[in-house]
C-alpha cells in the first residue's frame, strides 16, 4: 500500500457525499454484480460453446478450461496493482476505466470467431475486472462513516453471493432464447447505465500523500501471483501436483512473492507496507478469508457436476438449485454486524466457520437418491454460514487500515479470496479426481472393447465415463451407474477434505481475530518511518 511521506488524519465524510451514500452504494453494487456475473454466467454456456460452429465455436475441452481461466489468472494477478493505482490516481477514475475495458471485452467476446479469440477476450475482461472490485470497496469505505461500514459491507458480500447464484439462472434463460454470444453481450446495457450513473452519482477519492512510485515491488508482484495463479491453475486442470509445469511455476510464484516482500521490508516508499500484516485483526481476517473460499469455491464447484451429471438436471435447474445459496447471504450478510456487536468479530467468524465445517460434512450425505431439500437445506445452511464470516472478516481488513489505504487494502482482500478460491478448485479437484479414477478403474477395466488410452481418458471425470458409456449402447448403462456411484464416493472424500479446511479457519479465528473490531489506525500508522517521526515530534 503505497505509502505517504505523512498524511493528514482521515475527517468525517462530506455532508453532500454522506447524503448520497446509499445512491453511490446501489452504483457500486451494479458494477460489482457485472462483474462476477461476467464470469459465473459463463459457466452454463460450456456445452453450447463446444458445440460445432454455427451453434458454437467447436472449442475443445482444454480451450474451454482457458476460456474460464484466462479471466482468473489476469483478474487475481492486477488485483493488487489495480488497489494502488486507485490509491494514487482516483478510485473513481480506476473503476470507469475498469468498466470501460470491462465492457468492451464483452463485446469482443459475444462476437469471437474462434475459441483462441474468446479465450484473449476473456483475459481483457479479467484484465478490466481487476480494477473494478477493489475500487467498488475502497469507495464504501470512503463514503460512509464507521459506524455504517459494516452494514455497507455486508450488503456488498451479499451481493456477491447473489450475481454467483444468478449467474447461471440468467446465462440458462438466455441460452434457450438465443445464441451463446447473448452470455457476453447482456453486460453492454448494465455497464452503459451503471457508468452513467458513476459519473453522476460517486464522487471520487485517493491517497493525498501517495509518496514514490516502487515500480520493482509492482512488477514482482504482478509476476509472482500470475506464476502462483497459473500453477494453481494447471494443477487443477491435471488434477496432479507433481507435474513440473506444476510445482515449478507455484514455486517459481512463490519465490517471486517471497523476493516482493523482502523488497517492501527494505524499501522506503513500498507499494505494500508488509508491516501490515502484524496485525492480528488484518493477517487473521485474510487468513480465514483465504481458507473458507478454499472449501466455498472448491466444494460448489463440484456440486454442479453432482447436480447435472449425477442427478440429471438441466444447467438452468442447477442455477435454480443454488437460489437457497444466495438468499441466506443476502438476508443475513447485511445483519451480521448485528451478531458482531453482540457477540464480537471473532465469536461470530468462528462459529460461522464451524456451521460452515458442518455443511461441508453433510454434503456427505447425499447419494444419487437422495432427496433434493437435502441438498436445498445444506445450502441454506451454508450461505448463513458465509453472511457471518465474509462481512465481519472484511470490515476486520478494511478497518485495520487507515482510510487512504482503502483500494490496497481492498485489494489484498481480493487477492487472497481469489487465490484461496483457485487452490479449492485445483487442491479439492485432485482429491476428487484420485478417488473417483480410483473407484472407477476396475469398472472400466471390465470393459474389453476399450483400448488402454481409452480407459485412461474415461477415468478421469464423471463426464468422461458417460462420453464412453454413450458410444456402448445398451452396454453402456450400467457403466453410467457405476460412474455416479463412484463419483458420489469421491464427493464424500472430498467434501471432508473440504470441511477440515473450515475447521481450521475457525481455529485461526479463535487464536487471531480481536473479540472486537481493532480501531483503525491513524494516516501513516505502520508505514516505514513513522516511529522516527512520531520520536522527532516529541523532542
Amino acid at each position: 500500500m503505497a505509502t505517504p511521506d505523512s498524511a493528514p488524519t482521515p475527517g468525517k465524510v462530506p455532508e453532500a457525499v454522506h447524503r448520497r451514500r446509499w445512491a453511490v452504494l446501489a452504483v457500486l453494487l451494479c458494477s460489482l454484480l457485472v462483474v462476477v456475473l461476467g464470469n459465473s454466467v459463463l459457466n452454463v454456456a460450456m456445452k453450447t460453446i463446444a458445440a460445432p460452429a454455427p451453434t458454437g465455436l467447436g472449442a475443445t475441452q482444454s480451450e474451454l478450461a482457458w476460456a474460464i481461466n484466462a479471466y482468473t489468472l489476469v483478474f487475481a494477478g492486477m488485483l493488487f496493482t489495480a488497489g494502488l493505482l486507485g490509491d494514487r490516481w482516483g478510485r473513481k477514475k480506476v473503476l470507469l476505466f475498469g468498466m470501460t475495458v470491462f465492457g468492451i471485452g464483452s463485446a469482443l467476446a459475444a462476437l469471437a470467431a474462434s475459441p483462441t479469440e474468446l479465450i484473449a477476450y476473456r483475459a481483457l475482461m479479467g484484465f478490466g475486472g481487476a480494477f473494478v472490485m477493489p475500487s467498488t470497496l475502497a469507495i464504501i469505505m470512503n463514503v460512509f462513516e464507521r459506524e455504517e461500514q459494516p452494514k455497507a459491507i455486508g450488503i456488498w458480500a451479499g451481493a456477491v453471493g447473489l450475481a454467483i447464484a444468478i449467474g447461471p439462472i440468467t446465462g440458462g434463460i438466455l441460452l434457450s432464447h438465443f445464441w451463446w454470444g447473448s452470455v457476453f453481450l447482456i453486460n453492454l446495457p448494465i455497464v452503459t447505465a451503471a457508468m452513467i450513473a458513476m459519473v453522476v452519482l460517486v464522487p471520487d477519492s485517493k491517497d493525498p500523500r501517495p509518496g514514490r512510485l516502487d515500480p520493482v515491488g509492482v512488477l514482482l508482484s504482478v509476476i509472482g501471483l500470475v506464476l502462483l495463479v497459473y500453477g494453481i491453475i494447471k494443477a487443477g486442470q491435471l488434477a496432479d501436483f507433481t507435474v513440473p509445469e506444476v510445482y515449478g511455476t507455484i514455486g517459481g510464484g512463490l519465490l517471486v512473492l517471497t523476493l516482493f516482500v523482502l523488497h517492501e521490508r527494505r524499501s522506503t516508499h513500498p507499494a505494500m507496507d508488509v508491516r501490515y500484516f502484524r496485525n492480528p485483526a488484518f493477517s487473521a481476517a485474510v487468513s480465514s478469508l483465504a481458507l473458507v473460499f478454499f472449501g466455498l469455491m472448491g466444494v460448489t464447484f463440484f456440486m454442479v457436476f453432482y447436480t447435472q451429471s449425477a442427478r440429471g438436471f438441466t444447467p438452468l435447474q442447477s442455477g435454480l438449485l443454488m437460489l437457497p445459496l444466495a438468499a441466506a447471504q443476502m438476508v443475513f450478510a447485511p445483519r451480521a454486524r448485528l451478531a458482531v456487536e453482540r457477540f464480537g468479530a471473532r465469536a461470530v467468524c468462528a462459529t460461522g466457520m464451524v456451521v460452515m465445517a458442518a455443511t461441508m460434512a453433510g454434503y456427505a450425505l447425499l447419494h444419487t437418491h437422495t432427496p433434493i431439500w437435502v441438498l436445498e437445506v445444506l445450502f441454506l445452511f451454508q450461505g448463513a454460514a458465509m453472511a457471518h464470516i465474509t462481512p465481519p472478516a472484511t470490515v476486520s481488513i478494511m478497518q485495520s487500515l487507515p482510510r487512504e489505504k482503502a483500494g490496497s487494502g481492498s485489494a489484498v482482500n481480493n487477492t487472497f479470496r481469489q487465490i484461496g478460491g483457485a487452490l479449492g478448485v485445483a487442491v479439492l479437484g485432485s482429491v476428487l479426481s484420485t478417488v473417483y479414477r480410483d473407484g472407477i478403474s476396475g469398472r472400466l477395466e471390465a470393459v474389453p472393447s476399450l483400448s488402454d488410452e481409452a480407459r485412461h481418458a474415461a477415468g478421469e471425470s464423471i463426464e468422461a465415463t458417460r462420453a464412453v458409456a454413450g458410444r456402448l449402447g445398451p452396454a453402456g448403462g450400467d457403466l453410467v451407474g457405476q460412474a455416479q456411484e463412484a463419483f458420489v464416493h469421491a464427493l464424500h472424500v472430498t467434501v471432508l477434505g473440504a470441511a477440515a479446511v473450515a475447521l481450521l479457519g475457525a481455529l485461526v479465528a479463535v487464536l487471531f481475530l480481536p473479540a472486537k473490531n481493532a480501531a483503525r489506525p491513524p494516516a501513516g500508522a505502520g508505514r516505514p518511518g513513522a516511529e522516527k517521526e512520531e520520536a522527532g515530534a516529541g523532542q
